[in-house]
């Protein structure tokens, strides 16, 4: 059985934790971005320049997780589907288009946003130059 004075002396060490982790996190994230996202140099590590690049968001992740994201939602929502065959012949066609078909929709719109992003990027860099 949990006391009730390590009960509260547990919450006190969290909280500690807390604003240590706090306070570690504002300190790594200005030295990170000083030391790294800030300066324009190129380092002669190759980790070191992919690092910069990623905090500095050059590179962006969100696209292939939305590709992986998509093909496994798109399987789950056809497989899914096949179950409801024993409820109703038309709920299965339903799910198996309309589903596919508005998650299809929903991706290609946040994709049109991605592509705006990235045109309007190389459009900048190309008018930089």
């Amino acid at each position: 059985m949990i006391s009730l004075g390590s009960l509260f002396g547990s919450v006190a060490n969290g909280s500690a934790w807390s604003i240590v982790s706090l306070v570690l996190g504002i300190v790594g994230a200005i030295l990170g971005y000083f030391m790294f996202v800030k300066p324009d140099k190129k380092y002669p590590n190759k980790f070191v320049n992919w690092l910069r690049d990623f905090l500095d968001f050059k590179e962006m992740l969100i696209e292939t997780i939305l590709k992986i994201t998509y093909m496994f939602l798109a399987i789950f929502i056809t497989l899914a589907s096949f179950d409801l065959i024993r409820f109703d012949f038309l709920i299965f066609v339903l799910t198996l288009i309309l589903g596919n078909l508005v998650l299809r929709v929903a991706y290609e719109s946040v994709m049109v946003l991605l592509g705006i992003w990235k045109n309007t990027k190389e459009i900048n860099a190309k008018m930089k130059k």
